[in-house]
């Protein structure tokens, strides 16, 4: 695109899109054209976003036209912000999860009609962990493979998106389901480990910001696979660069890993 691609984001009010807003204000890619809170949420003010005031999920119809939506809301938001883009055409960029099976299927059909690009971590660095855990993987298939993941002590589920994200790619990397092959406990007396099984181990405590790690364990020899986020702010842009990457892109469901390959 030659202008400015239009910007909408749902969730504006919560962590994640008060650093979208902050970021977004300084890029010249982009143009703010609306935030969207939850029924619950204070409404943003102009002073702080130039001419842009907050709507609430319920008023997507009086919503300027956006060519991406950004969506960090919860599954109502997510909801409405994805009637709003089947009707408008616009992409959709979301890291909503904790999702009933209904709006999956929603996800799934609208995906046949407009670009939707879902993660559940935006940051780069955890896009190019994943795919790197894949390769290791399949390179290794007798190894033994766990997914250790450390989050503030305010964190409710565990373990985490990104864990089980990276616990998917693993298991596909080995031809087989994570379902399949998953280990979420071990307590008491478990007996000896069942031979391809990948475990989970998780903490919390603390501000921890996020930390993950893919331990592959050979005979004599170990590889360690990892990433630490120390800023939040890292997430907002991953989002960002998938919003300006998804930009008039064609219908379809796409990844974080799609933003990266393009940049290799």
């Amino acid at each position: 695109m030659t202008r400015p691609i239009r910007l909408a984001i749902s969730g504006a009010s919560g962590r994640m899109g008060l650093a979208l807003l902050d970021l977004v204000r300084d890029d010249d890619r982009f143009e703010l054209v609306q935030a969207i809170v939850s029924s619950g949420s204070p409404r943003l003010g102009k002073s702080a976003y130039g001419d842009v005031s907050a709507l609430r999920f319920s008023d997507w119809s009086e919503s300027q036209s956006a060519d991406v939506v950004v969506d960090f809301s919860g599954p109502d938001g997510l909801g409405a912000a994805l009637a709003y883009c089947e009707s408008s055409g616009a992409s959709l960029v979301t890291g909503t999860t904790g999702l009933s099976a209904e709006i999956e299927d929603h996800l799934a059909k609208a995906a046949e009609r407009i670009a939707v690009l879902r993660a559940a971590n935006f940051s780069l660095g955890v896009a190019v962990l994943t795919r790197l855990l894949r390769e290791a993987a399949a390179a290794l298939p007798g190894w033994d493979l766990d997914i250790v993941e450390a989050h503030h002590g305010r964190k409710e589920d565990a373990p985490s998106g990104t864990a089980l994200a990276l616990g998917h790619a693993a298991a596909a990397g080995r031809g087989a389901t994570l379902d399949e092959l998953a280990v979420y406990t071990r307590e008491g007396r478990p007996g000896a480990r069942k031979a391809g099984t990948i475990g989970f181990a998780v903490m919390r405590g603390g501000d921890i910001v996020g930390e993950h790690q893919a331990w592959l364990m050979g005979q004599g020899e170990r590889i360690e696979l990892g990433h630490r986020a120390t800023d939040r702010s890292i997430f907002a842009r991953g989002a960002l660069e998938a919003a300006a990457w998804i930009a008039g892109r064609a219908p379809g469901t796409w990844t974080i890993e799609d933003v990266i390959a393009a940049k290799v």
